[in-house]
């Protein structure tokens, strides 16, 4: 049997189909995500900054700047100003740490947690149309 190098392979129209689709699904995802944060009275930003203090990994709805700096592969002192500007809004408080003076935690407040929740509750279609493109992917 003659081994294909996958370097060299040229993808067939069906492969490249098949990714079109899935770009075109994401794209309409991303703009439908910026409508609806608007929607909800937040900035694109704000609503991904609100997304990934709640959905942070350890589950406790919480999250440091370091942490958010990782994850959205950002500058620390971006998340810093993002930070303060949600604060400022009324949208996320920080809590120190119980354990260690250093770390601040962010969380939602409550209006934080409405915003975010109306506006989560309305992209329910789109992740799931999403979800169908990855699934699409798998060839």
């Amino acid at each position: 049997m003659e081994q294909v190098d996958e370097t060299t392979r040229v993808p067939s129209a069906e492969e490249a189909a098949l990714v079109a689709e899935f770009r075109v699904a994401l794209r309409r995802f991303g703009n439908k995500a910026e409508q609806v944060a608007r929607d909800n009275g937040l900035t694109p930003r704000r609503y991904l900054l609100l997304l990934m203090i709640k959905g942070a990994p350890d589950l406790n709805e919480r999250s440091t700047v370091t942490e958010l700096a990782e994850r959205l592969s950002l500058a620390q002192s971006s998340i810093t100003e993002l930070v303060a500007r949600a604060e400022t809004a009324g949208l996320v408080r920080r809590e120190p740490s119980n354990n260690d003076a250093r770390v601040v935690y962010l969380r939602l407040t409550q209006e934080g947690e409405r915003r975010f929740a109306n506006a989560f509750r309305s992209l329910a279609a789109e992740r799931r149309a999403l979800s169908e493109a990855i699934a699409d992917l798998d060839v």
